[in-house]
Protein backbone atom coordinates (compact mmCIF):
# COMPACT_ATOMS: atom_id res chain seq x y z
CA UNK A 1 0.00 0.00 0.00
CA UNK A 2 1.13 3.65 -0.58
CA UNK A 3 0.45 6.59 1.53
CA UNK A 4 0.68 9.78 -0.05
CA UNK A 5 1.80 12.82 2.22
CA UNK A 6 2.23 15.67 -0.16
CA UNK A 7 0.10 16.47 -3.52
CA UNK A 8 2.55 17.92 -5.95
CA UNK A 9 2.17 21.15 -7.66
CA UNK A 10 0.01 21.23 -10.65
CA UNK A 11 -1.88 17.76 -9.87
CA UNK A 12 -5.71 17.48 -8.33
CA UNK A 13 -5.67 15.00 -5.75
CA UNK A 14 -7.57 12.23 -6.73
CA UNK A 15 -5.66 12.28 -10.22
CA UNK A 16 -2.13 12.10 -8.12
CA UNK A 17 -3.34 9.06 -6.35
CA UNK A 18 -4.46 6.88 -9.36
CA UNK A 19 -1.11 7.79 -10.80
CA UNK A 20 1.18 6.90 -7.66
CA UNK A 21 -0.90 3.85 -7.73
CA UNK A 22 0.23 2.85 -11.60
CA UNK A 23 3.91 3.48 -10.27
CA UNK A 24 3.85 1.49 -7.23
CA UNK A 25 2.35 -1.40 -9.25
CA UNK A 26 3.50 -3.97 -12.24
CA UNK A 27 0.47 -5.80 -12.82
CA UNK A 28 -0.60 -5.81 -16.97
CA UNK A 29 -4.37 -4.73 -15.66
CA UNK A 30 -5.12 -1.90 -13.52
CA UNK A 31 -8.28 -0.75 -11.92
CA UNK A 32 -9.39 3.12 -11.33
CA UNK A 33 -12.29 3.20 -8.89
CA UNK A 34 -14.03 5.47 -6.56
CA UNK A 35 -13.48 4.97 -2.87
CA UNK A 36 -17.30 4.42 -2.40
CA UNK A 37 -17.72 1.57 -4.88
CA UNK A 38 -19.46 -1.51 -3.95
CA UNK A 39 -18.10 -4.86 -5.74
CA UNK A 40 -19.64 -8.01 -6.16
CA UNK A 41 -17.15 -10.17 -5.01
CA UNK A 42 -16.33 -11.78 -8.38
CA UNK A 43 -16.80 -8.47 -9.92
CA UNK A 44 -13.41 -7.72 -10.79
CA UNK A 45 -12.13 -11.62 -11.85
CA UNK A 46 -15.04 -11.15 -13.86
CA UNK A 47 -14.49 -8.04 -15.84
CA UNK A 48 -10.71 -9.25 -16.44
CA UNK A 49 -11.76 -12.26 -17.76
CA UNK A 50 -14.25 -10.63 -20.62
CA UNK A 51 -11.49 -7.92 -21.26
CA UNK A 52 -8.91 -10.77 -21.71
CA UNK A 53 -11.13 -13.11 -23.75
CA UNK A 54 -12.57 -10.05 -26.17
CA UNK A 55 -9.26 -8.36 -26.13
CA UNK A 56 -9.98 -5.09 -25.17
CA UNK A 57 -7.70 -2.16 -23.88
CA UNK A 58 -9.95 -0.76 -21.43
CA UNK A 59 -13.14 -1.46 -20.05
CA UNK A 60 -16.24 0.47 -18.16
CA UNK A 61 -18.54 -0.84 -16.10
CA UNK A 62 -22.17 1.41 -15.95
CA UNK A 63 -22.54 1.16 -11.85
CA UNK A 64 -25.63 0.65 -10.68
CA UNK A 65 -27.21 3.91 -8.46
CA UNK A 66 -28.60 3.32 -5.17
CA UNK A 67 -30.58 5.77 -3.62
CA UNK A 68 -33.38 6.57 -0.84
CA UNK A 69 -34.57 9.77 -2.39
CA UNK A 70 -37.35 8.68 -4.99
CA UNK A 71 -36.66 12.55 -6.10
CA UNK A 72 -33.11 11.70 -6.55
CA UNK A 73 -34.14 8.77 -8.48
CA UNK A 74 -36.26 10.82 -11.10
CA UNK A 75 -33.22 12.92 -11.86
CA UNK A 76 -31.02 10.17 -11.99
CA UNK A 77 -33.17 8.47 -14.44
CA UNK A 78 -33.41 12.03 -17.34
CA UNK A 79 -29.66 12.48 -16.29
CA UNK A 80 -28.72 8.94 -17.49
CA UNK A 81 -30.76 9.49 -20.51
CA UNK A 82 -28.66 12.33 -21.44
CA UNK A 83 -25.39 10.86 -20.50
CA UNK A 84 -26.57 7.80 -22.79
CA UNK A 85 -27.45 9.62 -25.64
CA UNK A 86 -24.54 12.31 -25.50
CA UNK A 87 -21.92 9.22 -24.61
CA UNK A 88 -23.47 6.62 -26.94
CA UNK A 89 -21.55 4.04 -25.08
CA UNK A 90 -22.68 1.09 -27.27
CA UNK A 91 -20.72 2.65 -29.60
CA UNK A 92 -17.33 2.85 -27.25
CA UNK A 93 -16.03 -0.99 -29.11
CA UNK A 94 -17.00 0.60 -32.80
CA UNK A 95 -13.16 1.62 -34.09
CA UNK A 96 -15.05 3.52 -36.52
CA UNK A 97 -16.73 5.72 -33.76
CA UNK A 98 -15.85 8.60 -32.06
CA UNK A 99 -17.84 7.60 -29.15
CA UNK A 100 -15.91 6.49 -25.99
CA UNK A 101 -16.87 6.25 -22.23
CA UNK A 102 -15.31 6.65 -19.03
CA UNK A 103 -16.79 5.58 -15.59
CA UNK A 104 -15.00 7.12 -12.13
CA UNK A 105 -16.99 3.65 -10.48
CA UNK A 106 -14.79 1.54 -12.63
CA UNK A 107 -12.28 1.63 -15.23
CA UNK A 108 -10.25 -1.23 -15.67
CA UNK A 109 -7.08 -0.90 -18.15
CA UNK A 110 -4.20 -2.96 -19.59
CA UNK A 111 -1.25 -1.03 -18.38
CA UNK A 112 0.40 -0.83 -21.99
CA UNK A 113 -2.59 0.54 -23.10
CA UNK A 114 -2.72 3.61 -20.11
CA UNK A 115 1.44 4.12 -20.55
CA UNK A 116 0.71 4.49 -24.29
CA UNK A 117 -1.85 7.49 -23.56
CA UNK A 118 0.51 9.06 -21.26
CA UNK A 119 -1.06 8.39 -18.29
CA UNK A 120 -2.40 10.39 -15.74
CA UNK A 121 -0.03 12.76 -16.52
CA UNK A 122 -1.82 13.62 -19.65
CA UNK A 123 -5.31 14.39 -17.28
CA UNK A 124 -3.67 15.83 -14.19
CA UNK A 125 -5.76 19.13 -13.38
CA UNK A 126 -8.81 17.39 -15.00
CA UNK A 127 -12.08 17.04 -12.42
CA UNK A 128 -13.54 15.36 -15.42
CA UNK A 129 -10.56 12.29 -15.40
CA UNK A 130 -13.04 9.36 -15.65
CA UNK A 131 -14.20 10.81 -19.34
CA UNK A 132 -10.83 12.03 -20.40
CA UNK A 133 -9.50 8.67 -19.62
CA UNK A 134 -11.66 6.94 -22.11
CA UNK A 135 -11.46 9.92 -24.85
CA UNK A 136 -7.52 9.13 -24.65
CA UNK A 137 -8.03 5.20 -25.04
CA UNK A 138 -10.19 5.58 -27.89
CA UNK A 139 -8.25 8.75 -29.63
CA UNK A 140 -5.36 6.11 -29.73
CA UNK A 141 -7.06 3.98 -31.72
CA UNK A 142 -7.26 1.17 -28.57
CA UNK A 143 -10.05 -0.93 -28.22
CA UNK A 144 -12.53 -0.10 -25.40
CA UNK A 145 -16.02 -1.75 -24.48
CA UNK A 146 -18.64 -0.82 -22.07
CA UNK A 147 -20.53 -3.73 -19.80
CA UNK A 148 -23.85 -2.62 -17.43
CA UNK A 149 -22.68 -2.99 -13.69
CA UNK A 150 -26.41 -4.31 -12.42
CA UNK A 151 -25.18 -6.46 -9.26
CA UNK A 152 -21.67 -6.05 -9.63
CA UNK A 153 -20.42 -2.58 -9.12
CA UNK A 154 -22.84 -0.44 -7.06
CA UNK A 155 -22.76 3.03 -6.16
CA UNK A 156 -24.63 5.23 -3.62
CA UNK A 157 -23.57 8.43 -5.59
CA UNK A 158 -25.46 11.45 -3.91
CA UNK A 159 -27.86 10.82 -0.89
CA UNK A 160 -30.37 14.07 -2.12
CA UNK A 161 -30.19 16.64 -4.48
CA UNK A 162 -28.10 19.29 -3.11
CA UNK A 163 -25.21 16.60 -3.02
CA UNK A 164 -25.94 15.79 -6.49
CA UNK A 165 -25.84 19.75 -7.62
CA UNK A 166 -22.50 20.53 -5.54
CA UNK A 167 -21.29 17.32 -7.61
CA UNK A 168 -22.57 18.65 -11.09
CA UNK A 169 -20.60 22.08 -10.13
CA UNK A 170 -17.75 20.23 -9.60
CA UNK A 171 -17.02 18.71 -12.97
CA UNK A 172 -19.63 20.85 -15.64
CA UNK A 173 -17.45 23.80 -16.06
CA UNK A 174 -14.47 21.27 -17.09
CA UNK A 175 -16.66 19.47 -19.48
CA UNK A 176 -17.14 22.64 -21.28
CA UNK A 177 -13.33 23.04 -21.63
CA UNK A 178 -13.43 26.32 -19.14
CA UNK A 179 -15.24 28.24 -21.96
CA UNK A 180 -18.23 30.23 -20.65
CA UNK A 181 -19.11 30.15 -24.31
CA UNK A 182 -19.56 26.69 -24.16
CA UNK A 183 -21.29 26.64 -21.49
CA UNK A 184 -23.88 28.50 -22.25
CA UNK A 185 -24.54 26.44 -25.22
CA UNK A 186 -24.76 23.35 -22.68
CA UNK A 187 -27.53 24.85 -20.99
CA UNK A 188 -29.56 26.19 -23.98
CA UNK A 189 -29.28 22.72 -25.19
CA UNK A 190 -30.21 21.44 -21.93
CA UNK A 191 -33.25 24.13 -21.62
CA UNK A 192 -34.32 23.54 -24.96
CA UNK A 193 -33.95 19.66 -25.62
CA UNK A 194 -35.23 18.48 -22.08
CA UNK A 195 -36.31 21.14 -19.93
CA UNK A 196 -39.19 23.59 -22.01
CA UNK A 197 -40.60 21.60 -24.96
CA UNK A 198 -42.98 19.54 -23.06
CA UNK A 199 -44.26 22.69 -20.84
CA UNK A 200 -44.29 25.15 -23.81
CA UNK A 201 -46.47 22.48 -25.86
CA UNK A 202 -48.85 21.60 -23.76
CA UNK A 203 -49.48 25.54 -22.55
CA UNK A 204 -49.15 27.57 -25.22
CA UNK A 205 -50.02 24.73 -28.05
CA UNK A 206 -52.25 24.05 -30.45
CA UNK A 207 -54.58 21.26 -30.21
CA UNK A 208 -52.29 19.45 -32.39
CA UNK A 209 -49.32 20.31 -30.95
CA UNK A 210 -50.61 19.80 -27.56
CA UNK A 211 -51.54 15.83 -28.89
CA UNK A 212 -47.82 15.66 -29.90
CA UNK A 213 -46.96 16.23 -26.50
CA UNK A 214 -49.36 13.76 -24.99
CA UNK A 215 -47.74 11.13 -27.40
CA UNK A 216 -43.78 12.24 -26.50
CA UNK A 217 -45.37 12.23 -22.38
CA UNK A 218 -46.52 8.44 -23.06
CA UNK A 219 -43.06 7.56 -24.47
CA UNK A 220 -41.21 8.66 -21.89
CA UNK A 221 -43.94 6.27 -19.46
CA UNK A 222 -43.92 3.42 -21.15
CA UNK A 223 -39.84 4.32 -21.39
CA UNK A 224 -39.56 4.65 -17.90
CA UNK A 225 -42.12 1.44 -16.62
CA UNK A 226 -39.62 -0.58 -18.91
CA UNK A 227 -36.56 0.44 -17.47
CA UNK A 228 -35.79 -0.99 -14.14
CA UNK A 229 -35.41 0.20 -11.67
CA UNK A 230 -37.11 3.43 -12.77
CA UNK A 231 -41.12 4.30 -12.00
CA UNK A 232 -43.72 5.32 -14.36
CA UNK A 233 -43.81 8.96 -13.11
CA UNK A 234 -40.38 10.04 -13.46
CA UNK A 235 -41.52 10.84 -16.50
CA UNK A 236 -43.28 13.79 -15.22
CA UNK A 237 -40.32 14.53 -13.64
CA UNK A 238 -37.94 15.28 -16.85
CA UNK A 239 -38.89 18.52 -17.43
CA UNK A 240 -37.98 19.60 -13.73
CA UNK A 241 -34.86 17.28 -13.89
CA UNK A 242 -33.53 19.51 -17.13
CA UNK A 243 -33.95 23.01 -15.20
CA UNK A 244 -32.57 21.55 -12.07
CA UNK A 245 -28.89 20.33 -14.24
CA UNK A 246 -29.25 23.54 -16.24
CA UNK A 247 -29.20 25.33 -13.19
CA UNK A 248 -26.13 23.75 -11.68
CA UNK A 249 -24.27 24.12 -14.83
CA UNK A 250 -24.70 27.55 -15.39
CA UNK A 251 -24.26 28.46 -11.32
CA UNK A 252 -20.94 26.20 -11.91
CA UNK A 253 -19.89 28.18 -14.73
CA UNK A 254 -20.32 31.58 -13.09
CA UNK A 255 -18.92 30.20 -9.86
CA UNK A 256 -15.93 29.14 -11.40
CA UNK A 257 -15.15 32.47 -13.64
CA UNK A 258 -16.01 34.90 -10.59
CA UNK A 259 -13.65 33.10 -8.19
CA UNK A 260 -11.20 32.49 -10.82
CA UNK A 261 -10.88 28.48 -10.24
CA UNK A 262 -12.46 25.27 -8.56
CA UNK A 263 -12.32 24.31 -4.82
CA UNK A 264 -12.04 20.60 -4.86
CA UNK A 265 -11.34 18.69 -1.35
CA UNK A 266 -10.48 21.81 0.27
CA UNK A 267 -7.95 22.72 -2.08
CA UNK A 268 -8.04 25.74 -5.11
CA UNK A 269 -7.39 25.21 -7.91
CA UNK A 270 -7.13 28.44 -10.26
CA UNK A 271 -8.34 28.84 -13.86
CA UNK A 272 -5.05 29.57 -15.43
CA UNK A 273 -3.90 26.08 -13.81
CA UNK A 274 -6.85 24.13 -14.80
CA UNK A 275 -6.10 25.44 -18.14
CA UNK A 276 -2.39 24.70 -18.46
CA UNK A 277 -1.30 28.34 -18.29
CA UNK A 278 -0.51 28.01 -14.70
Amino acid sequence: MTTIDTLPDGWLGKNNALYQGYLSSTEEWMLFADADIVFHPDAINQAVGYAVKHEVDHLTMLPELISRSSILNSVFATLSIMLMIAMKPWEAKNPKSKASSGIGAFNLVRRTAYEKIGTHVRIKLRPDDDLQLGQLIKKEGLRQDVLAGKGYVCLEWYRNLGELGRGVQKNSFAMAKYSITQAIVNVLNMLLTVALPMPLMFIFGTPVIRTMASVMLIVHIIYMELVPPNKWWYAFMIPFSGFFLAWYFLKASIITVVQGGIYWRDSFYSLDMLKGRG
